[in-house]
């Protein structure tokens, strides 16, 4: 990690050194474990304008899976790399990208990471992307986040609240590009996040002062949900709550 971090923080020396980039402007992406590479070093490195990690995240030593085994005893991870102990200090915009079946770096651990990232994020759960470098880079998702970015200086959705009103899952969404459908994804299920069968259901998408609303019924024996929005062929989604932590965030409007 030590090497590897390092090494980020050379080449990104290296890009904004050469006279035909533009220093504010360099981004950095990392997949499966470089992601998790990549979200260690957004809370080292604030000269990074945007960045992207993709299956990757922080709070592994807690997880259900192979890596809180194997990092659950060792402090030096824990108290050293492990991105929770830097992200807080991450301001820069950042997407997170995965799947709802990613079995690797579950999305319990992703959404522990980016919750406690303060700058402005935008998670995009596509559902059946699977995991590998040809399923990350096929999407266009990545590229259109980077690319507005550097056109406009901000992401082109941000989530700006999420709760329950009356029953009904409410999540509002600033948007610089038109928004096509919107879907629920929940699952009943509870255990390790890419174990469980992720249902989708029906939203609603309405426009509302600038904004846009999502609204979705809430299922009775929902463990998780999230919800997607498609613009064109770009998929970006909510933060993915548990549903009691959604009921006790949420109250009346």
């Amino acid at each position: 990690m030590h090497h590897a971090v390092a090494d980020t923080v050379l080449a990104n020396s290296l890009l904004r050194s050469r006279p035909e980039v533009a220093p504010q402007k360099v981004g950095l992406t990392g997949i499966s474990w470089g992601g998790v590479i990549a979200s260690t070093e957004i809370g080292i490195g604030p000269r990074l304008a945007f960045a992207s990690p993709t299956y990757g995240c922080g709070h592994l030593f807690d997880a259900a899976n192979q890596w809180g085994e194997a990092l659950d005893g060792n402090r030096l991870y824990r108290e050293v790399w492990d991105p929770m102990v830097q992200v807080q200090r991450a301001k820069m915009p950042v997407l997170w990208l995965s799947w709802p079946g990613e079995m690797a770096i579950l999305l319990d651990c992703q959404a522990a990471c980016y919750q406690a990232s303060p700058g402005t994020r935008m998670v995009s759960p596509i559902p059946g992307m699977e995991h590998s470098r040809r399923a990350r880079w096929n999407p266009p998702d990545s590229h259109a986040f980077a690319d507005s970015f550097v056109r406009s200086g901000k992401p082109w959705l941000a989530q700006t609240s999420a709760g329950l009103f009356q029953g009904r899952i409410r999540v509002r969404l600033g948007a610089a590009k038109a928004l096509d459908s919107a879907a629920l994804n929940w699952t009943g299920d509870t255990g390790l996040t890419g174990s469980r069968n992720w249902r989708e259901a029906p939203a609603t998408l309405e426009k509302e002062a600038g904004r846009r609303l999502l609204t979705a019924g809430s299922p009775e024996n929902a463990t998780a949900c999230f919800v997607n929005v498609r613009s064109r062929d770009l998929t970006a989604g909510s933060d993915s709550p548990v549903i009691p932590r959604l009921i006790e965030d949420g109250g009346a409007e």
